[in-house]
């Protein structure tokens, strides 16, 4: 699968995901550090990929701009990222990428939601 991880994605996160086979991008490698949030799902759609991120904010703008772009949310503290990477690999498993490219998970310790975003 294909991601792109927000500035605020530990590293950590990105060296697990690499290690699963992942092609992974942190917004920094390609000089979006920066950039509006609306900016970097913007980006995420046109890489086709899934964007990875520990900011909340992400859900309002797929739900209420309608800005669809497949979002994986990250409820994690350095002290349950372990469970979190758990997690998070299970929904790897259990869903395609296709799945995840319109849809926006939530992952926290032993546990996610999946919501389907709106079909344009």
């Amino acid at each position: 699968m294909k991601f792109l991880l927000d500035q605020d994605v530990y590293a950590a996160t990105a060296r697990f995901l690499s290690a699963l086979g992942h092609d992974v991008v942190p917004v920094a490698k390609i000089g979006l550090s920066r950039a509006e949030d609306t900016d970097l799902l913007k980006v995420a759609r046109e890489q086709d990929r899934i964007f990875v991120s520990r900011d909340r904010d992400f859900g309002g703008l797929v739900f209420v701009q309608d800005l669809g772009a497949g979002v994986i949310y990250l409820r994690m503290l350095p002290s349950t990222q372990n469970v979190v990477h758990q997690e998070l690999e299970r929904v790897l498993k259990e869903h395609s990428e296709n799945e995840l490219r319109q849809a926006f998970v939530v992952v926290e310790p032993g546990r996610h939601r999946f919501r389907k975003l709106k079909k344009k």
